[in-house]
């Protein structure tokens, strides 16, 4: 099994993971959410498999990836118990896909969205983490509850 992702890691990771820099500002209280996301963390694209999605993971040591769809759009946020539960499923195969996990789209928020707004998202949505999009759906970074 690690040889198979080992493989599956070198084939494919270079070009469907992107890394992002870590923000240098530390969160304002009351401010935006610009003011307190991490913008560390792989992006990895929709079309990479659960396996080695939960490779990538482990590897990075994050709880979460940002997915990008072919052109480069965040399609969403995916936490390993998220991957965990669909490999673990009755329905999974080796060739089930990040983008077949999804549902809808989103949530998202912006990097000018309010904390308290983002708070309130996250406690409406039942979500530990939120990606973070420009105007034009590029994923800029993550809003994670501390822990």
């Amino acid at each position: 099994m690690i040889r198979k992702l080992t493989h599956l890691f070198r084939r494919h990771l270079l070009t469907l993971v992107q890394m992002q820099p870590r923000s240098a500002q530390p969160p304002a209280e009351g401010g935006t959410v610009a003011d307190a996301m991490d913008t560390a963390g792989p992006q990895v694209c929709d079309d990479m498999t659960i396996e080695v999605a939960l490779f990538v993971m482990a590897s990075a040591r994050t709880g979460h990836l940002l997915v990008c769809d072919d052109s480069g759009l965040c399609t969403g946020l995916v936490t390993q118990a998220q991957l965990t539960a669909a490999r673990d499923g009755s329905a999974y195969t080796d060739r089930v896909r990040l983008r077949d996990i999804f549902g809808d789209r989103g949530p998202f928020t912006s990097p000018v969205t309010t904390m308290v707004e983002a708070g309130h998202m996250m406690r409406h949505n039942r979500v530990e983490a939120l990606p973070v999009v420009d105007e034009h759906g590029s994923a800029l970074g993550v809003l994670a509850l501390a822990r």
